[in-house]
């Protein structure tokens, strides 16, 4: 007997188990056929995750191999990065789903969106930093002294960090900093099947009172007062991934702006 599955473009994605059940009469046998995983498809036209150009497919999802940008607007350093999605990566991002607080408080709705790649995303996001996760994969840490655990400077792929987090039952790495979750959520999301790359923004101006400016006050003499918490930071990095927006409408089709650096509250 051959059969085909054929499944839904907007199908949920992650591990299914295929059982084959025969009814003769009164009587039902059944047969476990073993379990397969179904990802998002950049390939297929009806997938949200749809990329029309071949070059960019094999960039922004086959690729296992990158350049991040850092440093300063004055000196740009380019660091090599492995993303290394192919490399027996998968049970470990389908269990980052099954351990994300979205999951744990509601099993059925969580489940029941994984064929969303913008809901997807926020998932993942929120679970590539440990700051307010007991089961994120990187701890972050700007300051201070980095000699009890790994300097963030000193990664330079995801495949270490990502099983590590697992041997460690998943609890935290240490550390990570902001192209080290970018080139960690990278990995995670093209593993899944939704195309995505990073972005590098110098001189990143950081408003914090969403007035859409960076704010400085001085007193009457010109002197700078400390009041403001606005920052331009030397630099950030970022994710975006490839998906159309139906919420939005169609003008809002393409790259999208994800963000798992921990330095500000989610949501």
């Amino acid at each position: 007997v051959t059969f085909t599955i054929s499944s839904p473009a907007n199908a949920v994605i992650g591990r299914y188990n295929l059982t084959l059940r025969v009814t003769s009469g009164n009587k039902v046998f059944s047969r476990y056929l073993g379990q397969f995983v179904l990802l998002f498809n950049p390939w297929c036209p009806g997938d949200d995750v749809y990329m029309s150009n071949e070059n960019e497919r094999q960039e922004y999802v086959l690729n296992e191999n990158g350049i991040i940008f850092v440093g300063n607007a004055r000196y740009i350093e380019a660091r090599g990065w492995y993303y290394g999605q192919f490399q027996d990566l998968l049970n470990i991002c389908l269990t980052m789903l099954d351990l994300s607080l979205y999951y744990r408080q509601d099993p059925a709705m969580d489940v029941s969106r994984r064929g969303d790649p913008k809901y997807v995303g926020r998932v993942i996001s929120s679970m590539i930093n440990g700051n307010d996760n007991d089961n994120g994969v990187l701890l972050g840490k700007w300051q201070g002294s980095f000699h009890s655990h790994e300097n963030p400077s000193r990664w330079d792929g995801s495949v270490v960090i990502l099983k590590k987090w697992r041997q460690d039952n998943y609890r935290p790495v240490q550390y990570g900093q902001c192209w080290v979750f970018a080139g960690v959520m990278c990995t995670v999301l093209r593993c899944l099947g939704i195309p995505t790359r990073l972005v590098s923004n110098f001189n990143s101006a950081h408003d914090v009172d969403r007035n859409l400016s960076i704010d400085k006050y001085y007193d009457s003499s010109g002197r700078s007062l400390n009041i403001s918490k606005d920052s331009t930071w030397d630099y950030h990095v970022w994710n975006e991934s490839w998906f159309i927006r139906p919420d939005l409408g169609r003008p809002y089709n393409g790259w999208q702006v994800l963000d798992a650096t921990p330095q500000e509250q989610s949501r």
